[in-house]
């Protein structure tokens, strides 16, 4: 007795002789097939979308504790003499260093009227921030009442992105607000200043890129060709069970 390797199947053929066509069936299979597609499309356009998540984690502030934040300054003040335009720098960690003159330059502006300060400096860092940002460029106050002190407060939130090879670009986010008020001395005298305070958040942000693993994607495939048959079967198999019913109810009263 020979073996057969077709007792195997379990998908058994029914000869073409033996089934029965029907108009429903027809409607219900193309019908079938549409949705199919359009839920194939669907899966497909979200397997090769990428999505971003994100993700927050505290920094440890004493991998970085002896760092530096470098800092460029490039302010034009056209109603303040140069002989009166300083570099104060303060931090929380204990740095106060009052008339900062090391790598900056005064410019003098209209006739001797204003000044350019440029300079640039380091000042001690808590949390690790990588990248560069112009957060005030641009900034005018050239409106604003001169004897006013304005108080500028950076708030900066480090940020990773990595992208699906898994490289990682460090940047930052930064939300600046500005405070204008008259400040005056103990002596009664108005001292005008500008002040730039970094408040440095502890927290991180992490985005990373993620796509759908392929096999995910062919399960839901799976799932989508499967499922629609089923139902598309079940629908087609009541439509034709009722009209038989019918029809054998119409026999009986024709009868």
């Amino acid at each position: 007795m020979t073996f057969d390797v077709r007792r195997f199947d379990i998908y058994r053929k029914v000869p073409k002789d033996l089934t029965q066509p029907t108009y429903s069936g027809a409607f219900i299979s193309i019908l079938c097939c549409l949705v199919i597609l359009f839920l194939f499309l669907s899966e497909l356009t979200g397997f090769i979308a990428t999505e971003i998540v994100n993700e927050l984690y505290v920094d440890d502030p004493d991998k970085d504790s002896g760092g530096k934040i470098e800092v460029s300054l490039n302010i034009s003040l056209p109603n303040l003499h140069c002989d009166l335009v300083g570099l104060d720098i303060q931090d929380e960690m204990g740095r106060h260093e009052v008339g900062h003159i090391d790598n900056s330059m005064k410019v003098i502006l209209n006739h001797g009227a204003g000044c350019r300060f440029e300079g640039e400096f380091a000042i001690n860092k808590v949390q690790n921030v990588q990248g560069a940002f112009n957060a005030l460029g641009g900034a005018d106050k050239l409106a604003s009442n001169p004897l006013a002190s304005h108080d500028y407060i950076l708030k900066i939130v480090p940020t990773v992105y990595e992208d699906l090879s898994g490289k990682q670009r460090f940047s930052y986010q930064y939300t600046v607000a500005n405070k204008e008020y008259v400040a005056y001395s103990h002596t009664g005298r108005i001292i005008p200043a500008i002040w730039f305070r970094y408040d440095l958040s502890p927290i991180t942000v992490k985005y990373t890129e993620r796509r759908q693993p392929l096999y995910r994607f062919i399960t839901s495939i799976c799932a989508i060709v499967g499922g629609t048959f089923t139902v598309a079967g079940i629908i087609d198999s009541c439509i034709f069970t009722a009209s038989e019913a019918w029809k054998k109810v119409q026999i009986g009263k024709m009868s």
